[in-house]
């Protein structure tokens, strides 16, 4: 029963957080929402930093597993980064992009979680991701793999600047697909080119129809 209710207090938690944003939630917001008392909630977190800690590592476990997912479903190197990108659309149509700000501002040893992790984990898969593409043939050989994924991550979380992309003018998603683009782009050969133009299509006849071929 306790493991339920601290998994219940995260996971509104969460949903809160991704939503209106990290800052403006409190934890009379949280109690209110799950129609408990704050006192409840002390019960398991010590105080709003605790729940942030948690919601951060949980979120870090979450996408390691994704992109294990994304890379054992994927015909292919290309493959991978659409089914990510594709991936990380869904999940952004309901996020808040205030949330990394707020992450930074005031939350700094979670946000030293998370930028950990994003230069560990992200950075060793995306090598992994260019190591495949130059055996398969569809990225070019002579790229430099530790540059190039160190670029692939600053640009993978440009759509997250809301100096850069503005919530008011520019759609994360759109923002994030464009960038993966570039990146395909600038990494593959002939052969990855006409891949890249193939999953493109895809994704035009999933706007059309809701689907993803």
């Amino acid at each position: 029963m306790e493991n339920n209710n601290k998994e219940r207090i995260l996971q509104k938690a969460t949903d809160l957080f991704m939503r209106y944003g990290i800052r403006s939630i409190t934890m009379d917001e949280i109690a209110a929402q799950l129609g408990i008392s704050k006192k409840t909630i002390y019960q398991y977190f010590t105080d709003k930093d605790e729940i942030v800690e948690a919601v951060v590592n949980q979120q870090c476990k979450k996408n390691e597993l994704e992109c294990i997912e994304f890379r054992s479903n994927s015909e292919n190197a290309v493959h991978a980064i659409f089914i990510a990108v594709r991936e990380t659309e869904e999940m952004l149509s309901g996020m808040n992009p205030l949330i990394m700000y707020d992450l930074e501002k005031h939350h700094p040893k979670s946000y030293k979680r998370f930028k950990d992790f994003k230069y560990q984990f992200f950075y060793k898969e995306i090598k992994e991701n260019l190591a495949r593409g130059i055996k398969e043939e569809l990225y070019r050989p002579e790229i430099d793999a530790d540059i190039v994924a160190k670029h692939r991550i600053e640009s993978a979380f440009m759509g997250f600047n809301q100096e850069l992309f503005p919530q008011s003018k520019y759609k994360m998603g759109d923002v994030l697909l464009e960038l993966a683009y570039l990146f395909l782009y600038s990494v593959t050969t002939l052969k990855g080119r006409k891949l890249i133009e193939k999953y493109m299509e895809k994704n035009v006849q999933k706007n059309k129809h809701g689907l993803y071929e």
